[in-house]
């Protein structure tokens, strides 16, 4: 896949009217159609915060597809540059996640973000906005509902039910494991919504959660934990490279399993 250009392409610190705006205008350029060939490497997004909300800290993995093994892993922390605006995740996650991905040295042929793509008032969820400012093909797979109405599936491992918001099916509440409370798919970019859940079952081969994010996370949750609150961000080592970035302004590090 050619390398996509990570640079946004409206600026991130705007009014709320503004940023509305943007969502609702990205909408309408969501594909919600297969429009990617093979499957290779998958990426996962995991976004957090420190110090009360003022660092935002983006963890990436990549694996192979459909072994689900790591190949590579990018985690950057930098300053946070939006508030909590419920339906407006995206201005707050989107710059430091687009960061870490310009640090990847390969291009995810599949990104599944922790968060919604067209099950969203504006139907431009966090993994919509990455997907079209990006060209990347891209998945929402969030672990509670924010819009929309649905029935419970079956209790099996596969078992789906519609979500529907104004008699739009907008994405489907799909159970990954057995008994284990359901997840919410929906289509990102470039992915119709019966490939996208069929990806997400691909990816989710042992619990409630895509392996992709499990990673993103675990990586995320290691750096955590061997951090103190002093510590400078660029301090995490995993046997691979790290590398700092900015002046000061963020720092990230780069780790690889080949």
């Amino acid at each position: 896949m050619q390398r996509p250009d990570y640079a946004s392409p409206h600026p991130w610190r705007v009014s709320i009217p503004y940023a509305r705006n943007v969502q609702s205008e990205l909408a309408r350029e969501v594909l919600a159609r297969d429009l990617f060939g093979d499957i290779r490497l998958v990426a996962g997004l995991d976004i957090g915060f420190e110090d009360g909300g003022r660092i935002t800290r983006a963890a990436v993995v990549v694996l192979r597809f459909p072994e689900l093994t790591r190949v590579e892993s990018v985690l950057l922390r930098r300053p946070t540059c939006w508030p909590y605006v419920p339906g407006l995740l995206s201005f707050r996650e989107l710059p430091a996640a687009l960061d870490a991905f310009l640090m990847l040295d390969r291009v995810p042929d599949l990104v599944l973000c922790d968060g919604q793509g067209v099950a969203h008032p504006r139907r431009c969820g966090l993994a919509s906005h990455l997907g079209v400012i990006t060209g990347l093909p891209t998945i929402g797979v969030a672990k509670s509902r924010l819009i929309g109405e649905a029935g419970e599936p079956g209790p099996r491992r596969g078992d789906m039910a519609p979500l529907i918001d104004r008699g739009e099916r907008i994405g489907m509440v799909l159970r990954t494991r057995d008994h284990v409370r359901p997840v919410y798919v929906s289509v990102g970019h470039k992915v119709s919504l019966e490939r996208a859940v069929e990806l997400v079952l691909a990816c989710t081969p042992k619990y409630r959660l895509p392996e992709t994010t499990r990673q993103a996370h675990h990586l995320a949750s290691v750096f955590r934990s061997t951090q103190s609150p002093a510590a400078p961000a660029d301090n995490l080592h995993e046997g691979g490279r790290s590398r700092a970035i900015g002046e000061n302004a963020h720092a990230g590090a780069r780790h690889e399993d080949r």
